[in-house]
């Protein structure tokens, strides 16, 4: 019986990347993991190669598209009906490089690191509360740090250009901004709320960044390994400086003051559009 017995994982996209290091190494620790993964070969891969290493067979797969938000009802929903606990939500799947948009017409980066999470994670809010202490963990990147703001009218159309980093610094920023206010709304219920930059990691999420510009992104980056630490410490640290805090940005295993636009008026500005999105 490993450190983390007893507690539930829910980590999305946990079969490639920085999401299978981290769902690896909370099963490893003695934690009961399921994984999202749009892939259901993809995904039943991971959890068996997760539980022939951690000889941990409370690993478990959920279908999830999260640029589909019935794809996210739905897997809500099947989590849910499941009765489990849920002690600590990592919102980690995530696209860049990647001209589109969602099922439901906003653009693709922007649907899915934000929005589809944003869904996710109001899907599962009281399970979260009625399970507290708890956390939500979302992966941001130092990336929004570039982002001016939030161009609310672009969130509607394809990325432009051939990298498509603004549009993806923009939808890091809302992670961070999604993050801060869920810690503010959830204040006094048990639930806390982390966002973070793993580190510049060479994953599966910049394998649709075109080829003449991907090895220029993704030279000199981490492994998936070493960019799961901060997703690690804020989901299962007991220092009192993380398991009392919420809605702060960490880097390294550390606070980190997040962008001077991530205020929270855009913050709240954010959440109350995102609520009317995902309810429509």
């Amino acid at each position: 019986m490993g450190e983390l017995s007893g507690r539930t994982f829910l980590v999305t996209g946990g079969n490639t990347g920085i999401g299978r290091a981290t769902a690896t190494e909370l099963a490893d620790r003695g934690g009961r993991v399921w994984l999202t993964a749009r892939s259901a070969a993809a995904g039943e891969a991971a959890v068996a190669a997760i539980k022939a290493s951690t000889r941990n067979d409370a690993v478990f797969v959920l279908p999830l598209d999260l640029a589909d938000l019935e794809s996210v009802r739905a897997c809500a929903s099947a989590f849910l009906a499941t009765g489990e606990p849920l002690h600590v939500l990592v919102n980690n799947a995530g696209v860049a490089g990647r001209r589109g948009l969602t099922r439901q017409g906003f653009e693709l980066m922007f649907g899915v690191n934000h929005l589809g999470h944003f869904a996710l994670t109001s899907a599962l809010l009281g399970r979260l509360a009625a399970s507290a202490p708890s956390r939500v963990v979302t992966v941001s990147s130092d990336a929004h740090y570039s982002a001016p703001g939030i161009d609310f009218s672009a969130l509607r159309r394809p990325a432009r250009g051939i990298t498509g980093l603004p549009e993806y610094a923009v939808s890091k920023l809302g992670n961070v901004l999604f993050s801060a206010e869920l810690g503010r709304r959830t204040a006094g219920t048990g639930v806390r709320s982390y966002a973070l930059h793993p580190g510049v990691v060479a994953s599966d999420m910049w394998r649709r960044v075109p080829w003449p510009v991907r090895p220029l992104v993704t030279r000199r980056m981490l492994s998936v390994t070493e960019g799961a630490q901060t997703s690690l410490y804020c989901a299962t640290s007991a220092a009192p400086e993380v398991a009392q805090a919420s809605g702060q940005f960490y880097d390294r295993c550390a606070p980190r003051a997040a962008s001077a636009v991530a205020t929270p008026e855009l913050a709240r500005v954010l959440w109350e559009r995102s609520e009317a999105w995902v309810a429509a």
